[in-house]
């Protein structure tokens, strides 16, 4: 099922309504996160990280949306750069996230740590547009995640980083898969 393509204000963004539960956008992904290399432990382990790290006050399919954008959920991603050469790295893919690259099978503790580095710094992006828990909030906060800026009126305007990435976020929350 393909991605449907967002643009515009937060407004024009699927509603929290229409997203899938975490469970079911987990599941959705399992094979994803297979195909990365991921073992089973380490996709259970994510699991439970997601859980662990939806106490720092972001929602579990928030934090797995987002993981799944920037890793497909691969617990040895290789570590980026950003546009300001920083590196970005673990599961979230943020600056000051640890990162395990080309490894799997990891420890609760190393994929509980990426996890929360990113959780971290999207609740920071969430505390920037009102920290609620909203759509119109949610999806600021991811385009800040992603590019720093925010254009309200487009969060399709990437300023340099994915345009698409607040509209792929959202597809991922309606439990579509790429």
């Amino acid at each position: 099922m393909g991605f449907t393509h967002y643009s515009g204000p937060a407004s024009s963004f699927p509603p929290m309504n229409q997203w899938k539960s975490f469970e079911e956008i987990f599941n959705a992904n399992k094979s994803a996160m297979q195909q990365t290399g991921d073992t089973g432990e380490d996709i259970g382990r994510i699991w439970n990280a997601v859980n662990e790290c939806a106490k720092i006050g972001v929602e579990e399919r928030v934090i797995f949306a987002i993981i799944m954008q920037e890793s497909t959920g691969n617990v040895g991603v290789q570590t980026t750069y950003n546009n300001d050469g920083h590196s970005t790295a673990g599961l979230m893919q943020c600056d000051g996230s640890p990162g395990f690259p080309g490894q799997h099978g990891l420890s609760q503790d190393q994929i509980t740590s990426m996890v929360r580095a990113g959780t971290n710094h999207f609740k920071q992006n969430l505390k920037d547009f009102g920290n609620a828990d909203t759509a119109e909030c949610i999806y600021k906060a991811l385009r800040e995640y992603n590019s720093g800026s925010v254009n309200e009126n487009d969060l399709s305007d990437g300023r340099g980083a994915t345009a698409s990435y607040v509209s792929d976020v959202a597809n991922r929350l309606l439990g579509r898969t790429n």
